[in-house]
């Protein structure tokens, strides 16, 4: 079923398995040597099977609390091809800067884009066009905007399948076909979930649904290499893979790969990097989890316990060609970006979104 269109006509501009290796041991002759006291592990060497614990070091801090809405909120971190970091503060009023570019050579902060209306949750560079994608999560609808904030576009709005859509992550295949992250909120502890992942074709425009049912899907990354999604369930604190179909026109099968252990957090935006390991982003704790493309937790990244007024730590991006890592930070001393360094090159897949 095709409801939503697009308005503008033509093209939109634009798991792996894990290994298992067997080790053979030769086995000693019984009597002829001593096997000897088992040596005690040594406790500054990381056991393989132990993921790694980083830390993050703020940056700069981008905004402060708004007035007007009491609170502010960073997302969408993404880099232009001259290595600008762009991003969105969802919690900013009419008027207020809602896209904002960094240079972080000189963390010099500039104005990109506001309006009257849009919350804005995310933001993607389209691969065919060079436009910058926002997910206006209130209004349900897709804008893009150039790179220096003109000629605003409605890309998409209207109902998908009798409804309209509250748009929180996006991100695009190599034609430029969006998919989305349709949040709606799961209410504890009975509520049936009705959120719902929504492809948005690159050469027609019109929109259909992936899956359904979901439990306020927030995060989502393609991944180029097995055409699967990766979805974070912001009220199940799980991730799922969507595998599409060689046409990428529906999911050929899903499941819920990866469970998060998150007590008082919730799963926010996710990405990828260049070896399929997925840093997922959380709310109310502010840290990423690192897991690899089997599942398994490879790293935390932590925020030092001496910064303070912080609980949410929501996406982040990584310069493609580096491991050069941002996150965006917010709570109540304002809304900052923290960098750590990567476990692998940054991708398409690991900027923005």
């Amino acid at each position: 079923m095709r409801t939503g269109r697009s308005a503008l006509a033509g093209p939109l501009p634009r798991r792996s398995v894990a290994a298992l290796a067997v080790a053979v041991a030769a086995l000693p002759l019984a009597g002829c040597m001593d096997p000897g006291e088992p040596a005690a592990p040594d406790p500054d060497v990381p056991s393989d099977d132990a993921p790694s614990r980083l830390t993050g070091q703020r940056l700069l801090q981008v905004t402060e609390p708004h007035e007007a809405t009491g609170r502010t909120l960073l997302e969408g971190p993404t880099f232009d091809e001259d290595g600008r970091l762009h991003l969105v503060d969802v919690t900013a009023p009419a008027g207020a800067p809602k896209v904002m570019r960094i240079d972080l050579d000189s963390s010099e902060i500039t104005t990109v884009f506001t309006d009257e209306t849009g919350v804005y949750t995310s933001a993607q560079w389209g691969p065919t066009d060079g436009r910058l994608y926002l997910t206006d999560h209130a209004g349900g609808r897709i804008v893009s905007i150039t790179a220096e904030g003109e000629d605003p576009r409605t890309v998409f709005e209207g109902e998908v399948d009798g409804r309209t859509m509250h748009p929180d992550d996006l991100a695009f295949d190599e034609e430029g076909t969006m998919f989305v992250s349709d949040s709606a909120q799961t209410a504890y502890p009975d509520a049936a979930p009705s959120g719902r992942v929504v492809r948005i074709d690159a050469a027609s425009g019109e929109a259909t649904v992936l899956a359904e049912n979901q439990p306020n899907p927030n995060g989502i990354s393609y991944d180029a290499e097995t055409s699967a999604l990766w979805v974070s369930q912001l009220d199940a604190n799980r991730i799922d893979r969507l595998l599409l179909t060689e046409d990428r026109t529906a999911v050929a099968t899903g499941h819920s790969a990866i469970h998060v252990d998150g007590g008082p957090a919730q799963t926010d935006s996710n990405a990828l990097d260049a070896q399929g390991k997925l840093y997922q982003g959380v709310h109310g704790i502010p840290r990423i989890l690192v897991y690899g493309p089997d599942g398994r937790l490879r790293a935390t990244v932590e925020i030092p316990e001496e910064d303070e007024g912080l609980e949410s730590a929501t996406n982040i991006a990584i310069r493609p060609g580096t491991t050069d890592a941002y996150i965006t930070v917010s709570g109540p001393s304002g809304g900052y970006v923290y960098r750590f360094d990567a476990l692998a090159d940054g991708t398409r897949a690991s900027n923005g979104g």
